[in-house]
């Protein structure tokens, strides 16, 4: 039987912790956790799964877990793993980024029961604490040397840091003295980057409470060849279906290669040793088959966007790569499906009376140089809209057959795609 620490270890969520807390996890259950989260967008993104997920399970195993939303440090901007200063965010863009995350982070931990999670933002203690106080009571414990030692100073000391990102460090320590205070937080977790902000923290309550607390740094994630993970020719991938639709999302996680698969199981699902095991073997034997990754992307998909968002992940993937009809589907995931396809706007008028001629819509789109051309394809059976074949010449397409009453897809044969864009009115 796995200890929690012994879980996360095995899942490769460890990297730098203080030396007792695989003691503390044993002697204190359940403890208080918490994790912070910077508002520099409405949205989080999947390199904010790891605290997040770990998040959930220290509050499965029990304990109780605090997602802080950084009301207050996003007006300064933390440095780490960045090389150059951040640009500051006026305090109306950082309240309403706060607000979204918030919403976003109580869709995946438990607000009720023995060990209900707890959002807090920061903006609460610092929007209120005087610089003197603050430079008297926070200030005074840390050296500029010890200060210079810390990987996220130390690193941008070529390319120059700020006053106010330098100070960002004590800001966080500051945090964590009021977790403990207000919650008796014992626990910070984050990614490898704030090991130096979660050790000044836990040096300010030893100088100032005389008490012991902890810390707990998650390996940076990379892809298989070093590469930064989360990232697509998009952008970054983020958790929220307004900025990477459900589908997006699930094929981000499907197309992980072989040599990545069987860590991100480990890291991003819940799915258990033996599980993964059976998955692992079957990269091993089958890879063409793809099970390991059909696994990761349906469990990270339904744990952010719940059941629904991956039935509409599987149908939009069903579409484009098994031929389904396109039938039961919303306008934003076609248009998220056919992101890279050709599109062509066409007049409403073609869709008057009885609606409009497939040949008429496939000249439209350049699918084909004439009318005759397009019979033809037709009659060989290579016209598609919506996925379903064309019979005849002579069939009509109407304008409930749209999407959202303005798209539709022709394909022409196996793989060629075009998207219609309906505009104007009939």
């Amino acid at each position: 039987m796995m200890t929690l620490f012994d879980e996360l270890t095995w899942r490769q969520l460890v990297q730098d912790y203080t030396p007792d807390l695989p003691r503390h996890l044993t002697e204190h259950h359940p403890l208080t956790v918490y994790a912070g989260f910077d508002p520099t967008a409405p949205s989080l993104h999947v390199g904010n799964l790891l605290p997040l997920l770990t998040l959930v399970r220290f509050q499965r195993a029990g304990h109780r877990p605090i997602a802080l939303a950084g009301g207050g440090t996003g007006l300064i901007g933390d440095p780490s793993g960045k090389t150059a200063e951040r640009p500051l965010l006026d305090a109306d863009t950082i309240a309403a980024n706060v607000q979204a995350i918030e919403r976003l982070l109580s869709r995946f931990l438990d607000f009720s029961g023995t060990n209900a999670a707890c959002l807090v933002n920061n903006l609460e203690w610092l929007g209120h604490l005087p610089l003197l106080t603050f430079l008297r009571e926070t200030g005074k414990h840390f050296s500029i040397n010890m200060m210079l030692g810390k990987e996220s100073v130390r690193r941008r000391l070529e390319t120059g840091i700020s006053y106010t990102e330098f100070s960002y460090m004590l800001l966080q320590a500051r945090d964590y003295l009021e977790l403990y205070d207000r919650y008796d937080c014992t626990l910070q977790i984050g990614g490898s980057d704030q090991w130096g902000n979660i050790t000044a923290g836990i040096e300010l309550i030893r100088r100032l409470r005389g008490s012991s607390v902890h810390g707990l740094t998650m390996p940076l994630i990379t892809k298989a060849d070093g590469t930064k993970f989360g990232k697509t020719e998009q952008g970054a991938v983020w958790l929220t279906d307004d900025r990477t639709s459900p589908y997006e999302f699930y094929q981000f996680w499907f197309n992980t290669e072989d040599a990545s698969v069987i860590n991100y199981l480990k890291a991003f699902t819940f799915l258990s040793a033996a599980e993964i095991a059976d998955l692992e073997a079957a990269v091993a034997t089958a890879p063409e088959k793809r099970e390991a990754q059909r696994s990761l992307a349906a469990a990270v998909t339904e744990f952010v966007h719940g059941a629904a968002g991956l039935r509409t992940a599987l149908a939009a993937t069903n579409i484009l790569f098994g031929g389904d009809p396109i039938t039961d589907i919303d306008a934003d995931t076609l248009l998220a499906v056919f992101h890279d396809a050709p599109s062509t706007e066409v007049p409403a008028a073609l869709f008057a009376d009885d609606g409009a001629l497939p040949s008429d819509l496939a000249v439209a789109a350049r699918l084909v140089s004439s009318k005759s051309e397009a019979r033809r394809l037709i009659e060989g059976g290579g016209l598609y809209f919506n996925n379903q074949r064309v019979e005849s010449v002579h069939a009509r397409i109407t304008r409930e057959r749209l999407i959202g009453g303005q798209y539709g897809v022709l394909r022409k044969g196996a793989r060629t795609y075009h998207l219609l864009r309906v505009v104007g009115t009939p």
